[in-house]
């Protein structure tokens, strides 16, 4: 029998559709309109039994010390590196994340960012919109096609980064530990930097978290070289910034297209002045297709969890 009005805290503002149903089918309390959070906690923590974050928000395990009862965490998004998985282990509370259905979107993105940084597109738009084509003549770019597109990261969002890229008759490449996959055509690197040398255009999606904080290092930069671009969907924290700073002010590197950073919103001044660089607000998902689709599953998790004690997609802690 579904427990349709148990209680559940959301810890911040979320996407419209999924808000206007849990507010339909649960008790919800909204963590940032909480003004006196031990009164709040005196009368309420003990009721909440789910918690609704996302990889933006993530969690805080004082916050979760105080909710004895606590079973699930459903998270928005398909990376949950904000979330402490060893706490909730111990606690035996479960998890829940959204994967594959922003593959695409994110796909999308990486591929935009790749030409954006490749083909100037960016910089030509500024030199468009202050009058200067009438005056001078735009710099050449770079072509994609026949190039080698490496990809720190073939999981599922890397394998359909890796179909777009070679619709554009790139060569593609990769970067794992260890063996191969088996049912992998593309050339497997198990040497980052190998990749990095092998690559014009280095393309990160990894999982965020300690074990890849910095994986993409002032080294393996320098390996990529002074004719090839590094493009981040992944986390900030896999790339070191001041690394990646100091290789693009040493023209090291090629150029970069970033949409994530290590301190979100801050990015830093040195990036926001090098025209070689592409950046956008952490846009990876960001389509009313996609959102609407992570919200519909975020519901979704929350609902089975609360009828029958199920996760549709589960992470494994």
């Amino acid at each position: 029998m579904s427990d349709k009005k148990a209680d559940v805290l959301v810890w911040g503002p979320m996407h419209a559709a999924l808000t206007q149903n849990l507010d339909r089918d649960f008790t919800v309390h909204n963590r940032w309109e909480i003004k006196d959070l031990d009164a709040w906690a005196a009368e309420h923590a003990d009721k909440v039994r789910g918690v609704i974050t996302s990889g933006v928000f993530g969690t805080d395990n004082a916050l979760l010390d105080r909710l004895p009862n606590l079973q699930v965490v459903n998270s928005f998004g398909v990376g949950y590196d904000a979330v402490d998985t060893a706490y909730l282990a111990r606690r035996g509370i479960q998890l829940s994340n959204t994967p594959d259905v922003l593959n695409n979107a994110v796909a999308e993105t990486a591929m935009a960012l790749m030409l954006c940084v490749s083909r100037r597109i960016s910089q030509a738009e500024r030199f468009v919109r202050a009058g200067q084509w009438t005056t001078g003549k735009f710099p050449l770019g770079n072509d994609l096609c026949g190039k080698t597109c490496g990809i720190v990261g073939l999981g599922k969002i890397g394998k359909t980064i890796a179909k777009r890229a070679a619709a554009f008759d790139m060569n593609i490449a990769y970067f794992r530990r260890g063996e191969p996959y088996a049912d992998v055509s593309y050339t497997h690197y198990g040497d980052l930097q190998e990749l990095a040398r092998a690559s014009d255009c280095m393309i990160v999606i990894v999982p965020g978290g300690p074990e890849t904080q910095h994986l993409i290092n002032r080294d393996v930069l320098k390996a990529l070289g002074p004719k090839s671009y590094l493009i981040n969907v992944a986390r900030g924290s896999v790339v070191d910034e001041k690394a990646l700073v100091a290789s693009l002010l040493a023209s090291e590197i090629a150029g970069a297209g970033l949409d994530v950073f290590e301190d979100e919103p801050n990015v830093p001044a040195e990036l926001m002045s090098l025209d070689n660089v592409v950046l956008t607000p952490h846009i990876g998902s960001g389509t009313y297709e996609t959102r609407q689709a992570m919200a519909d599953l975020v519901f979704a998790n929350v609902s089975a969890y609360f009828a029958d004690g199920s996760l549709v997609t589960p992470v494994q802690l």
